[in-house]
């Protein structure tokens, strides 16, 4: 810890907590899990918000992270942050708000189909964002995707018209995942407005990008977004990327479809390996995903 705040702060821990020296090793190893994620994401951490810190337990559940572990991370957290507002370094305690996940379960909760269809329908189309921030929830939902290998595909991973998109996940593994109709149009709708955005060099293949700054999307803007939408649409759950993954899986379980598949459509590092994926028939994994994602059920409802 070269930072001088970083130095107090574990003086503070030794002397005024009276830490042994297990403990104290144990809160600064949980505070450097935080530390690093601000740092890969350009955040400062005395300028870190409550969201952003949702954001970071986000991405501890879709690391497959006990919500013991993470409840034992975040309690480091909440001391670091409540010694920088005794300090005086930071004017408000992001921490005030942020809640630990329940114990004994690390996934978000489950969005219903006619939750799904409040937030889509609370999206603008007449902001510029609005086009892309409904390609980006209908995909979320329709492949089950981590916000880290949305916020990375690149158009050369997307198959349309085959109604495949490739996937590189955990481990630099790759799978394909069939994608619904829904989805492919808000993609197809939302590629006429990218064709118009300022992209700057070194991001030209990225699917989704900023407006703004011409780049891909980082995790916690996806979060934003996500968040904005729930508000919108007078969902008070606790939502995030990751719920619409874990919703995927649900309805689709709900809907009778396959366990093996839907473990494989999500990339789980026991199954989800390239090796075991390339015996797996493709046509099958996509019919069954056809036959049981509601997306595609709400769209044969109605053609008919």
């Amino acid at each position: 810890m070269a930072d001088p705040i970083l130095r107090r702060y574990t003086q503070y821990l030794r002397l005024e907590r009276g830490f042994s020296d297990n403990t104290l090793a144990a809160y600064s190893t949980d505070l450097d899990k935080l530390l690093q994620y601000l740092e890969a994401e350009g955040i400062a951490y005395r300028e870190v918000t409550t969201a952003q810190l949702q954001t970071f337990v986000a991405t501890l559940m879709d690391l497959g992270i006990t919500s013991r572990s993470i409840a034992r991370i975040l309690a480091g957290v909440r001391t670091f942050y409540k010694f920088l507002y005794l300090e005086s370094e930071i004017s408000t305690d992001p921490c005030e708000l942020l809640e630990s996940p329940a114990r004994g379960s690390r996934l978000p909760d489950v969005l219903t189909l006619s939750e799904i269809d409040r937030i889509i329908a609370a999206i603008d189309l007449t902001k510029a964002e609005g086009q892309r921030d409904r390609a980006i929830i209908e995909t979320l939902y329709s492949c089950g995707l981590r916000v880290s290998e949305l916020c990375h595909m690149q158009m050369s991973d997307l198959f349309l018209d085959e109604g495949f998109i490739r996937v590189h996940g955990k481990g630099k593994k790759e799978r394909l995942v069939p994608i619904s109709q829904s989805a492919i149009a808000e993609l197809r709708l939302w590629f006429e407005q990218r064709a118009e955005v300022a992209i700057r060099p070194g991001h030209e293949d990225v699917v989704f990008v900023s407006f703004r700054r011409g780049t891909a999307l980082s995790r916690i803007t996806v979060f934003h977004i996500v968040k904005t939408l729930c508000q919108a649409a007078g969902i008070r759950s606790t939502v995030s990327p990751h719920t619409f993954r874990h919703s995927f899986a649900t309805h689709l379980l709900e809907g009778g479809a396959n366990l093996r598949v839907i473990q494989e459509m999500l990339g789980h590092e026991e199954i989800g390996t390239t090796e075991i994926y390339m015996h797996v028939n493709s046509h099958r994994l996509r019919e069954e995903i056809l036959s049981h994602h509601p997306r595609n059920l709400q769209q044969e409802d109605s053609q008919t």
